[in-house]
């Protein structure tokens, strides 16, 4: 798997930077949506039906769902917890970062596969 940094690095030359101010929402459950998203400083909250699931930090990937799924549905919400960079990625880009450094793939299935059973553990 690749560390923290190595994430940070492909998601740095990989995307659109963007930030968020502590308390505001980045995507809301429900909403459609065609960007991931991936940490390069600050904590995201993450919540599903109101309920906080998992505080996610740098070098986390998010909303993933909306570019692997046909509906790009959120099916969560996700809260800057703290002052946040992130980096926004596409599914063009997502695709090519993939490409280029196949474990990019595997942490995010790792990271799609971690918030199952982080919910599935709150059940």
């Amino acid at each position: 798997m690749l560390e923290p940094a190595q994430v940070i690095q492909i998601l740095e030359s990989q995307s659109d930077q963007q930030t968020f101010a502590a308390g505001e929402v980045i995507f809301q459950q429900g909403e459609t949506g065609d960007l991931m998203f991936g940490i390069l400083s600050g904590e995201v909250e993450m919540q599903v039906d109101g309920n906080m699931i998992e505080t996610l930090k740098a070098g986390d990937v998010f909303g993933e769902g909306a570019l692997l799924h046909a509906d790009k549905l959120r099916y969560s919400t996700a809260i800057a917890k703290t002052d946040c960079k992130l980096a926004a990625l596409t599914e063009h880009h997502f695709l090519f970062a993939i490409q280029e450094t196949p474990m990019f793939a595997l942490d995010v299935m790792r990271s799609y596969s971690d918030r199952l059973r982080n919910l599935k553990a709150q059940l």
